[in-house]
């Protein structure tokens, strides 16, 4: 395969690429560097530099930043370090840490490249006189008879069209992403090939601002009081338990319920306002209607009231599946699905694709159940 969606560029103009300090951002400078085009690298300092240092898994932070600057040096190009800490900060990790305390299940990758990297470094990209801001992430930019539209990356065990919902028209006219043609396996193959320092570097795992995957620490430290302890219930609201904070609880969890033996249990729903979390059988997380809010949506014509079809994806490495969309309000949606699903939990996102295409999509809210919207 060859790399795409780097069309409609011409030779020497500027293009400023988010360099991550990993291999795809890293071989996503190196292939623009070979069209002869202007490039320049900007990496993100988007949490504490000391903590991050040697830790595997992180993004923009620590090593990685030193990687990214030792790439940069090697293609020759010029490279520059933003702290966005700060904003970072009040942008992700604190509706990270909010979004938890509520009973949700929060996407901060969707959050990071909506706020600090497709709005605040667009906007940085722009004032550097580039006409493009690329990225490593594997999805498609394809010139549709309405304007760029996104679809899902050929190598489909990679795609990340989940993650990028939230992008809007006006920043996928702008923005790049030349690996959407590439499997992952080439992609690495190149950065050998040309000798880049990161080839067999690992990819980045889980969420970079959280250590060993303790999401309740995280929570707790940015929101102190957040792990109150309450009762564990079942669906008719009988006392089962004891928990330490519905923080440490998400929709479809089984394992850690701590109520020993008998029928499998699963958490249902969870109640910040109480301090319950409530359990039930499998067949109590059974969903056929999710309502969403903070729509995005991509399509040609508006989301209309009557419904439009779609397959959907309720989480990044879940399959799709088919669904009506409906329009109501702005911003807001209600999607039916056409067979029960599952661990529908709430600050997830729902996405709307058709074919290879994806249309946007929106943030579940609390209240995701087979319930008419008001």
């Amino acid at each position: 395969m060859s790399p795409s969606n780097i069309e409609g560029i011409a030779a020497g103009a500027r293009v400023v690429v988010a360099m991550s300090g990993g291999v795809d951002s890293s071989v996503t400078a190196a292939l623009l560097v070979g069209q002869g085009l202007d490039v320049v690298g900007i990496t993100l300092q988007l949490y504490d530099h000391g903590a991050a240092v040697g830790r595997k898994g992180a993004c923009c932070a620590g090593q990685d930043i030193h990687d990214a600057r030792n790439v940069a040096d090697r293609l020759g190009i010029p490279h520059y370090v933003l702290d966005y800490e700060a904003r970072f900060k009040a942008e992700v990790m604190a509706p990270f840490a909010e979004s938890y305390a509520r009973g949700e299940t929060p996407i901060p990758c969707v959050t990071c490249n909506r706020t600090v990297k497709f709005r605040d470094l667009v906007a940085t990209a722009r004032d550097l006189g580039a006409v493009a801001l690329a990225t490593g992430h594997y999805v498609r930019r394809v010139n549709g008879e309405a304007g760029a539209e996104l679809h899902r990356a050929a190598d489909l065990s990679r795609d990340q069209s989940y993650f990028l919902f939230a992008t809007t028209p006006a920043q996928l006219d702008f923005l790049r992403f030349p690996l959407g043609g590439l499997p992952k396996e080439e992609t690495r193959a190149i950065a050998a090939r040309l000798g880049l320092p990161v080839a067999g570097k690992p990819d980045s795992q889980d969420i970079c601002f959280v250590a060993n995957g303790s999401y309740a620490r995280v929570v707790e430290k940015l929101r102190p009081g957040a792990a109150e302890p309450g009762d564990i219930v079942d669906v008719d609201g009988n006392v089962l338990g004891r928990h330490e904070g519905v923080i440490h609880y998400t929709i479809g969890q089984r394992r850690g319920l701590g109520l020993g033996g008998g029928e499998k249990l699963f958490v249902a729903r969870l109640e910040p306002e109480t301090r319950r979390v409530v359990v039930g059988p499998r067949e109590a997380l059974a969903r056929s209607e999710i309502v969403l809010h903070d729509v995005n949506w991509l399509g040609q014509a508006p989301l209309a009231a009557d419904g439009v079809a779609v397959n959907v994806k309720l989480r990044s490495m879940s399959v799709r599946l088919p669904a009506t969309a409906f329009g109501v309000g702005e911003r807001r949606a209600r999607v039916r699905l056409h067979r029960p699903e599952y661990s529908v939990a709430p600050g997830q996102a729902c996405v709307f694709y058709s074919g290879e295409r994806m249309l946007g999509g929106g943030w579940i809210a609390r209240s995701a159940a087979a319930v008419p919207m008001r």
